[in-house]
C-alpha cells in the first residue's frame, strides 16, 4: 500500500552509511540529503551533460532529453487519488540498481528480484512530508498508463534501466501536471 513510504525508508536503511541513518531516525524520521560519493561507481554514475527528464502526468508519460533535444518517452503510471506525484523542478539525489524494498506497514524486506515490486533501479527526486518519491520500475506493466502508485513514476523495468544510464545525481527533473 504504502510502496514509496517502504522505498524510502528501505533506502535510508540499507543504502545509506549508518551515521545518515541515525542521524534520520533521531531527528524523527526528517530527510537529510546524502552527500554525493567523491568516486562515481556503476550505482552512481559520472554526470552526464545536457540531459533532463520530463514527466507529463495527463499524458502518462516520460521524456527523457539530452541537449534540449527529446531522444525517447515512455509510457508511466503515476499516483493515484489522494497520493498525487507532485509537480514541479526537481533534480535527481538517489540513484539504486538493485534496490531492495521493504514492506512499510510489516518491515519485511524484499530482495533484488521478481519478487521485488521497484524491479532492478531507483531514481529519487524528491522528498514530500517525509515519502521519497522516484521512479522505479514495476512488476505489473499492465497497469503503466494508470494513476495507481503512491506518488512515484512506474515504468517497465527495460525502460528505467535506459534512462537510468542516461542520466545522474543532479540531473534535472520536471514534473508537469
Amino acid at each position: 500500500m504504502f510502496l514509496c513510504v517502504g522505498t524510502g525508508l528501505l533506502l535510508v536503511g540499507v543504502q545509506w552509511p549508518a551515521s545518515n541513518v541515525s542521524k534520520l531516525f533521531a531527528s524523527g524520521l526528517q530527510w537529510t540529503q546524502p552527500k554525493p560519493k567523491p568516486n562515481p561507481s556503476p550505482s552512481q554514475p559520472s554526470p552526464i551533460p545536457d540531459s533532463k527528464i520530463v514527466v507529463d502526468l495527463s499524458d502518462r508519460r516520460v521524456f527523457l532529453y539530452k541537449q534540449n533535444r527529446r531522444v525517447a518517452s515512455y509510457l508511466v503510471a503515476i499516483g493515484q487519488e489522494g497520493w498525487e506525484t507532485p509537480t514541479g523542478s526537481f533534480k535527481v539525489l538517489q540513484m539504486y540498481r538493485n534496490p531492495v524494498w521493504q514492506h512499510p506497514i510489516t518491515g519485511q524486506k524484499i530482495l533484488p528480484g521478481k519478487k521485488n515490486p521497484l524491479g532492478q533501479w531507483w531514481i529519487g527526486f524528491t522528498n514530500q512530508e517525509d515519502l521519497l518519491i522516484g521512479f522505479h520500475g514495476t512488476a505489473e506493466e499492465d497497469l503503466l498508463g494508470q494513476a495507481v502508485s503512491h506518488g512515484c513514476v512506474r515504468m517497465k523495468n527495460l525502460d528505467i534501466g535506459k534512462i537510468y544510464r542516461e542520466v545522474a545525481i543532479g540531473t534535472p527533473v520536471t514534473v508537469r501536471p
